[in-house]
């Protein structure tokens, strides 16, 4: 009778207990391994999808990301260290940021240099310029297809498939080193797509820096062209340019500066509009950008 007693009374403790805390729901991560777009190598991408995506009716913002393998998993990363986009925006939701989904584009093997240079730049450039980009290419410069299939086919397949915000203000792009030049080459064509654009570490020397020298004059007074010529008003629009201070980050100064002059001299208001920052000894890696992409997701998703 003891015993019995003993094991009804194990029951009723069990049954007033809590319920076991679920596991906390940080998001989905979606492959598609295979995607093609005329004129480029295959395309890989990497989605995330944010946490409550499934169970509501919901709509997301967008954010493009490119180098998608470094973006998520450690084991599909070129050098074992990722940007952790999806903790940089559960960060950045816990601040007040609305949800999005990140988009990550996988970056193409050895054709990552020749989809991710602005053609605008190689076309403006010296024969002695191309030279060196075309060593670096080793193809024709895709990046006009590039952009064209990501704010054509991709977006129109990502919002037909998914849940999406599918207006200017809610579509971002994102990309660090030769990344950040394409992320600013897509803010400058496509404005009525993109409405948030974060230029990360952003590789102004566009080739080996040690061979242009480290204020190369003509790059700085083509990138400084480019952005007369492109940017226009902000109207709602804000980009994010930044680097560090090491590894090849070191080299970025001269040229940011003179971005940075001339989008103030446009009009645009710092901190407002855009932002550019320096983080001193930050190197020129993953690591290093996702420390602060909780930062930048806060600025130009707010």
């Amino acid at each position: 009778m003891l015993r019995l007693l003993a094991a009804f009374a194990a029951l009723l403790s069990l049954l007033a207990a809590p319920p076991a805390l679920a596991a906390a729901d940080t998001g989905r991560l979606i492959e598609v391994e295979q995607m093609a777009a005329v004129g480029l190598p295959m395309q890989r991408l990497t989605i995330w999808l944010p946490p409550g995506y499934d169970r509501s009716k919901r709509r997301y913002g967008v954010v493009y990301m490119h180098d998608g393998h470094n973006l998520f998993d450690l084991k599909k990363s070129n050098f074992n260290k990722i940007w952790a986009a999806d903790q940089a925006m559960l960060a950045a939701m816990r601040r007040g940021v609305d949800p999005r989904i990140i988009v990550g584009i996988w970056a193409p093997g050895n054709d990552r240099y020749r989809q991710y240079l602005p053609r605008d730049i190689y076309l403006a450039g010296s024969p002695a310029l191309r030279g060196q980009m075309d060593v670096m290419a080793g193809g024709p410069i895709v990046s006009d297809l590039y952009l064209a299939w990501l704010a054509g086919p991709l977006k129109s397949w990502i919002d037909s498939t998914y849940r999406t915000r599918p207006d200017r203000d809610h579509t971002a792009i994102v990309g660090s080193s030769m990344g950040g030049l394409v992320s600013c080459y897509a803010f400058l064509r496509f404005q009525a797509t993109y409405g948030q654009a974060g230029c990360v570490s952003s590789h102004w020397p566009a080739v080996d820096p040690r061979t242009v020298g480290e204020a190369n004059p003509e790059l700085i007074a083509l990138w400084d062209q480019w952005f007369a010529a492109r940017l226009g008003q902000p109207e709602g629009r804000r980009l994010w340019l930044d680097h560090g201070t090491a590894t090849l980050d070191q080299y970025y100064a001269p040229y940011q500066l003179v971005v940075d002059q001339r989008i103030a001299g446009m009009g645009w208001r710092r901190g407002r509009d855009w932002q550019s920052k320096v983080y001193a000894n930050a190197e020129h890696e993953e690591n290093a950008w996702a420390v602060r992409l909780p930062e930048i997701f806060g600025f130009l998703l707010r």
